[in-house]
């Protein structure tokens, strides 16, 4: 659908998908504030998931069945389910596990290490060329992944924090099943549309956490806050911030799109200071600031080929 047959001018679908973006960043960045305080209701990470993937999920299809979604069928529909139940609940258990041992200001600072983790192994499985723009990038983003953790490390914090070692290694992995799971999702999703590909990986997802928490037993919010938060991670953080990025991605490309999405850690690191009172010292906002320019670089770095 093109500007004319909507009736906006190139300016206004800008201006439309730079606000669709940045909304949808913000939804995604107040994710691991509602996890603390779902947390803090007593749910486990099992449950958390489960609850959050399968309210997505109805809400999900139905939105595809009344938009008339075509679903993929044989290898790509067996890919999707396996990128839902392997890649995107790795990522999201891995992610809401470190939110249980480090500050969510950190741990969404060290998820922004993706970008670069997905240009090294392209490099690596793809044998795509490393330019100029994608090297310094990667030392970049290594340089901000060192202010933004050691500080952690040092000066006594393990005593202080015994799981916070843990909770950046967690979130560092978080980061390295994402990459995978944008690559694998870029060939696979070729020909898919971005509705029913989505649903598939949610409700996949939702599966798989549904079964785990049922043999685990579960354990589930002893608040009215923590049933919000729950709501508020499966609805604003998962339904709305997904379509809205998709929205905003068909109105101005994913150079932008990807670009626009760095202020979702910036979010999370104000939202946890005025929410949780969470403080993050000035070398970590160092390290977090050249994580996220080393996304604007990779993102800005010029390309052979536009991604599907």
């Amino acid at each position: 659908m093109t500007a004319a047959t909507t009736g906006d001018s190139p300016a206004a679908r800008r201006r439309a998908g730079v606000a669709f973006v940045v909304v949808s960043a913000l939804c995604f960045g107040a994710m691991a504030i509602m996890a603390r305080i779902a947390y803090a209701s007593g749910i486990d990470t099992t449950t958390l998931l489960a609850l959050r993937f399968s309210i997505a999920a109805l809400v999900m299809v139905a939105v595809a069945r009344l938009r008339g979604a075509v679903w993929p069928r044989g290898a790509v529909l067996a890919a999707l389910i396996g990128m839902g139940a392997l890649g995107y609940a790795g990522q999201a258990f891995t992610f809401f596990t470190a939110l249980t041992l480090a500050p969510a200001g950190l741990v969404a600072l060290l998820l922004y290490l993706h970008p670069a983790l997905v240009a090294v192994l392209s490099a690596v499985l793809l044998h795509e060329r490393l330019s100029t723009p994608k090297v310094v990038a990667l030392v970049v983003a290594l340089a901000g992944m060192a202010l933004t953790v050691l500080p952690t490390l040092g000066d006594g914090a393990p005593a202080a924090h015994p799981g916070i070692a843990s909770g950046v290694a967690f979130g560092v992995a978080a980061a390295a099943i994402y990459a995978g799971y944008i690559l694998v999702g870029a060939r696979v999703g070729r020909g898919v549309a971005a509705l029913p590909m989505a649903t598939l990986v949610i409700g996949s997802a939702a599966l798989l956490f549904a079964f785990a928490a049922a043999l685990s037993g579960p354990r589930w919010p002893g608040t009215t806050a923590g049933w919000l938060a729950v709501a508020g991670i499966a609805l604003v953080s998962t339904v709305a911030a997904i379509t809205l990025f998709f929205a905003g991605l068909a109105r101005i490309g994913p150079t932008q799109a990807s670009t626009l999405s760095t202020v979702e850690p910036l979010f999370t690191v104000l939202l946890a200071a005025v929410v949780l009172g969470e403080t993050i010292t000035a070398v970590q906002l160092a390290g977090g600031v050249l994580i996220l320019a080393a996304v604007v670089l990779l993102a800005r770095a010029p390309r052979r080929l536009e991604a599907p």
